[in-house]
């Protein structure tokens, strides 16, 4: 099995503050970090560390931030199929970290919205049926539209991230096989109840220091946080999605709690860590939160 993972790439710029400013305010900062980022970069990485076959599918600009990227992608274990677009921004986010252990993310999607439905789709080559497809976000309506539906006439798994929150999604929902979301994305998505009814088989309802919920129309299985100290929590959210279905996969079992509670593992390892792709498990951390079954003989 391989999972494609098809989103955005972006560098990201960590700052540490206080406390998030009120409009119209100016207030110091300490830079913490400067990083690989994006939640498409962020779940591929995190996959391919797991050990699953992984391929990664973006858009950059031809520029030195594309470049940069492009070059700290090339030590991850995983298959990058990148697209190089002229005139065109490599994507960047700026992460305030305040000194709770918040944050706030904003980010730039010039290049991921300009990734087009063909180049998107070319990604897609080789793919099998029972194969993964991951996205979130930040693609366009007509370049995740087409994916989901690709995916499906393969007959794919599908997997949303639904972040940032974009309103073409409603239609979508039909095409996707297990949808994550943290309790602000699933009220503001009508709930998890409802989002089952459009068709999603499995929510993944992230809730925090209260741990996780796999929640289908028969069945809620809830699994709990593994407490740590918190310094970032920048891409935790990101490798929570990665390592459940990863673990997952590589056990060839549909999402259970076994899964869940490895993710959980995995991401309190990077909140406890500074940074985003630098805070996640290294490939022999991730072999000893999954287990030995999980690894090739």
């Amino acid at each position: 099995m391989k999972a494609y993972v098809i989103g955005n790439a972006a560098l990201d710029e960590t700052l540490a503050i206080e406390d998030f400013p009120s409009p119209g305010a100016s207030i110091f900062g300490e830079s913490l970090s400067r990083d690989l980022g994006g939640k498409g970069v962020n779940q591929a990485v995190a996959m391919a560390r797991t050990g699953l076959q992984c391929v990664f599918v973006a858009a950059l600009g031809d520029d030195s931030r594309g470049r940069d990227i492009t070059e700290r992608l090339a030590h991850e274990p995983l298959n990058a199929r990148l697209i190089r677009l002229t005139g065109v921004s490599t994507d960047a986010s700026t992460i305030l970290m305040a000194a709770a252990g918040e944050n706030a993310v904003i980010t730039t999607r010039e290049a991921a919205s300009a990734l087009t439905p063909e180049q998107a789709l070319a990604g897609l080559d080789g793919a099998h049926a029972d194969d993964l497809l991951a996205v979130q976000g930040n693609l366009s309506a007509e370049t995740t539209g087409a994916l989901l539906r690709a995916a499906r006439a393969i007959g794919m798994h599908t997997a949303m991230n639904p972040s940032p929150l974009q309103p073409y999604f409603a239609p979508l929902w039909s095409l996707v096989d297990t949808a994550f979301v943290n309790e602000g994305e699933a009220e503001a998505l009508g709930g998890v109840d409802h989002l089952l009814d459009l068709g999603i088989g499995t929510v993944v309802l992230t809730l925090g220091a209260a741990g996780a919920a796999l929640i289908t129309a028969a069945e809620r299985i809830t699994v709990p946080a593994v407490p740590c100290a918190v310094r970032d929590t920048t891409g935790a959210g990101d490798c929570f999605m990665a390592t459940a279905l990863a673990s997952a996969a590589l056990r060839g079992v549909a999402l259970d709690a076994r899964a869940l509670a490895d993710a959980a593992r995995a991401a309190a390892h990077t909140v406890a860590r500074p940074g985003t792709v630098a805070a996640f498990p290294t490939q022999a951390e991730f072999a000893t939160i999954l287990g030995p079954e999980t690894q090739p003989a």
